[in-house]
């Protein structure tokens, strides 16, 4: 349904459209400005040349046009957490929840993770469906500050890496 892509220098006006009105509602809920877009697709190419790489940003595209976009960030050698974000005019298409699984295949077995993490304002719970729905189970929640000083407590997710059945003796 989603084509994941590597972020490229041609991408930073979608990104501004992605980072804006509703979608930002529960992130920084400041819109992303032009400048600030190019130097997020310089941090994502510089960071794709890491070695080891810790981070990985992607473009999800369900047809040519970008519409959103997800990350995966390496913790630790083995736990990695994962956020999106869509654009507000495409939501409840299941494009979040195909480019989740894209990016959980990828982490299980390309970036070597046992273990993934996300989490989600409690004022957003349709990203909780997404986690849900590819696998991954509420754990808690962890206070975030918010920009009034108080505390939001955003819920929490993880996903253990699936292990292969055992055999039948």
């Amino acid at each position: 349904m989603v084509t994941l892509r590597a972020l490229g220098p041609d991408d930073a006006t979608a990104l501004t459209r992605i980072y804006s009105g509703a979608s930002i509602r529960h992130t920084t809920g400041k819109p992303l400005t032009l400048d600030q877009a190019h130097e997020k697709i310089r941090t994502s190419l510089a960071r794709a040349a890491e070695t080891p790489r810790a981070q990985w940003s992607w473009a999800i595209v369900p047809t040519d046009e970008m519409i959103g976009l997800i990350s995966l960030r390496r913790r630790t050698p083995s736990m990695g957490t994962l956020s999106y974000i869509l654009r507000e005019d495409t939501w409840g298409n299941g494009y979040a929840t195909d480019a989740v699984k894209h990016v959980v295949d990828f982490a299980f077995t390309t970036a070597g993770l046992d273990r993934l993490e996300a989490m989600h304002h409690p004022d957003n719970p349709a990203s909780g469906r997404v986690l849900t729905k590819t696998g991954f189970t509420r754990t808690g929640t962890s206070d975030r500050p918010a920009e009034d000083g108080a505390a939001v407590a955003y819920k929490v997710y993880a996903l253990p890496m699936p292990r292969a059945p055992r055999p039948a003796s």
